[in-house]
């Protein structure tokens, strides 16, 4: 800790004479001169390890990142294009470089007026400053428009005052409708309680104490000690309009936004700082794959000194940005490998409906095999991933672009006859997405994109007609995954109602996708067989239409009949007859004695209620001369199709 290294003697100079003092550090230590004096902290200054001396043991970003605790931090050099003289890149060298000789720590950098003000002159220019505004709007665009960030949040920081705020100026004026004040952006919706927590904001903001001699535009744009408060809150909540603040030397250290991953940094950093600074984007978040640091100033020297000052193995753990670009582009050899014999000529030049139809006849192309459908899966995701840290790099072609666009639209298309839950266009890139939006308006378009979206259509999938839509489909895979999901999801649905034959549903469905993915080589593109699997699959899709009208005949409901099925596995089970007449009996008064349990809200959490319900059952049964099975077997599978029908209501 810091209040331990002040063991020097102080000297103050007053009117009333010479002081001398010493620290707290000084006196703990004279009080305690046999003891073991042991610091543990997160970034050890070099006065830290005066006084502990050499590091004993230490937990390394590396061994973080491996154990899932943080992510990676990936490095974006961007000083050269905002340096409208190259020379000044050497001044800055220099400025570090004298740094070090003169054996300067952070603090007296900071008050060494002649070197900062070298420093405040290079970086303050207003060419220099235009130029970074430019670019940092076209780079965070850019990620904004490949999805490339989590939430949009990004945190730029900068030398000073006054430069952060000319670059707010400079970046209003550029994009003016950052400074309209919102709640959230367009298309996000918001809780009842999300309505009361965000409040009205621009996109970016500056965090920056006042200072009474500051102009007032700037006195103005500046927030109060409370209002601060307020926008620690709002950059905090994912949805809040609040994307974008520029710091000065706030929100450093001890600011936690998982879902932060951009750091713009313009400022010169050092030692401790720098580590403390750059890793508020390394924190954990789902979909965060790595954080990223785009450096206006020339940090990377100072950045490498610093993790390898912890740890020789840190020194290697900030990523360069050049890695993401070479596996963007293996990763596009590998995926033209895959469709060199598939034309896609009309995505790239055809009209938004011949666009779209190329799309799909890619999906079914890659979904021939399971294997290829992996492969191509797998490495998309990771494409993507590099695609989302060097969404900036201009090594990245327009033609590199459109080819990872298509890519992405492909996957996206299969993930979702696979998956299902994912929206249709949610990682598409954005003109994509406008592609596709204009393609399924136009009509003769195959329904793809519009089949399967039951919540927002509420679609019965039994429905005759629906059924011929999905027939109309030419893509044979593409007609069998869709077929399969929504067979999928209509037995997911039937197990709410009756967990038993919904299991039975399943188990038949596993045994058509096995059959249909380990068919032979010589039978994958055989048209027959992927015909008559599809016939498998609408004939069990009837099977299952006919078992959930089934109850109507034996003049109970359906839940009766969950109760039954039950009853008669069991009886299957332990190869005893019951008669049908008394099982339709028994599974009626079994419902009447769960009703009755179940009336209590929390009936399948209280122990007392659980356990008068076996009771009740135990004695029902024996009333009822069903035969002494395992009872505990009856009780939990009555009490597991009654806890999960009620759950599914």
């Amino acid at each position: 800790h810091r209040s331990q290294v002040n063991l020097d003697q102080k000297i103050s100079v007053t009117e009333d004479g010479v002081k001398k003092s010493f620290g707290f550090a000084k006196h703990l230590h004279d009080s305690l001169p046999n003891a073991t004096f042991v610091g543990f902290t997160g970034t050890p200054i070099d006065a830290t390890m005066d006084v502990f001396g050499e590091i004993i043991d230490a937990y390394t970003m590396t061994e973080s990142v491996k154990d899932n605790i943080t992510v990676r931090i990936v490095y974006e050099g961007r000083a050269a294009k905002v340096l409208l003289d190259n020379q000044k890149l050497q001044e800055i060298e220099d400025y570090y470089a004298n740094v070090v000789e003169e054996g300067a720590n952070e603090y007296q950098v900071e008050e060494s007026k002649r070197q900062m003000t070298q420093m405040s002159t290079i970086l303050g220019d207003p060419d220099r400053i235009k130029a970074v505004a430019d670019d940092f709007v076209t780079h965070y665009e850019s990620r904004i428009a490949e999805g490339s960030t989590v939430k949009g949040k990004a945190l730029f920081v900068c030398s000073s005052r006054d430069i952060a705020f000319r670059l707010h100026q400079e970046i209003i004026e550029l994009r003016p409708e950052w400074a309209e004040i919102k709640t959230h952006e367009e298309g996000v919706e918001l809780t009842e309680r999300e309505q009361r927590e965000i409040k009205p904001i621009e996109r970016v903001k500056m965090i920056m104490t006042r200072n009474k001699d500051d102009e007032k535009e700037m006195y103005d744009a500046l927030a109060t000690k409370e209002e601060r408060k307020e926008l620690d809150r709002q950059f905090k909540n994912e949805k809040s309009n609040f994307k974008i603040a520029i710091v000065v030397d706030m929100w450093l250290t001890g600011f936690d936004v998982p879902f932060l991953d951009t750091m713009y940094i313009d400022k010169p950093l050092q030692k401790h700082s720098l580590i403390q600074t750059i890793s508020r984007v390394n924190r954990k978040y789902e979909h965060k794959n790595k954080g990223l640091v785009v450096d206006y100033f020339g940090i990377k020297r100072q950045m490498n000194l610093a993790l390898s000052q912890y740890s020789n193995i840190d020194g290697q753990n900030v990523e360069e940005i050049q890695q993401s670009v070479v596996v963007v582009k293996d990763h596009l050899d590998l995926l033209r490998a895959i469709f060199h014999k598939f034309d896609d000529a009309l995505y790239f030049k055809g009209s938004p409906v011949e666009q779209l139809n190329t799309l799909n006849k890619a999906a079914e192309y890659v979904q021939v095999t399971q294997e290829l459908e992996k492969r191509f899966m797998h490495l998309v995701k990771s494409l993507k991933a590099a695609y989302d840290i060097c969404v900036g790099s201009d090594q990245i072609t327009r033609e590199e672009k459109d080819r990872i666009h298509f890519y992405l639209a492909v996957r996206s298309i299969v993930f979702k006859l696979t998956k299902g839950e994912a929206p249709d266009t949610a990682q598409m890139n954005e003109r994509v997405r406008e592609m596709i939006k204009e393609a399924i308006e136009s009509e003769g378009v195959e329904e793809i994109f519009k089949l399967g979206d039951d919540e927002q259509n509420e679609v019965d999938i039994f429905d005759e007609d629906y059924l011929a839509k999905i027939d109309k489909i030419k893509l044979p895979n593409t007609k069998i995954k869709l077929l399969q999901k929504l067979l999928s999801k209509a037995i997911d649905d039937f197990k709410q109602v009756n967990k038993i034959k919904g299991i039975d549903f399943s188990n038949k469905m596993q045994k058509l996708v096995t059959k249909y993915n380990e068919r032979k080589e010589s039978d994958v593109l055989r048209s027959e067989v992927l015909e008559d699997f599809t016939d498998e699959i609408i004939e069990l899709y009837h099977e299952l239409r006919k078992e959930r009208e089934s109850f109507q005949e034996m003049g109970i409901d359906f839940e009766e009949k969950a109760f039954y099925d039950i009853l008669k596995a069991l009886a299957h089970k332990y190869d005893f007859e019951y008669p049908e007449d008394k099982l339709i009996h028994l599974a009626q008064k079994v419902k009447d004695v769960v009703d009755d349990k179940a009336k209590y809200t929390d009936w399948s959490k209280r122990s007392d209620i659980k356990a008068e319900l076996k009771v009740d059952l135990i004695i029902l049964l024996a009333e009822n001369d069903y035969p002494p099975v395992d009872r505990d077997e009856v009780y939990k599978e009555i009490f597991e199709q009654a806890e999960n029908f009620k759950k599914g209501r």
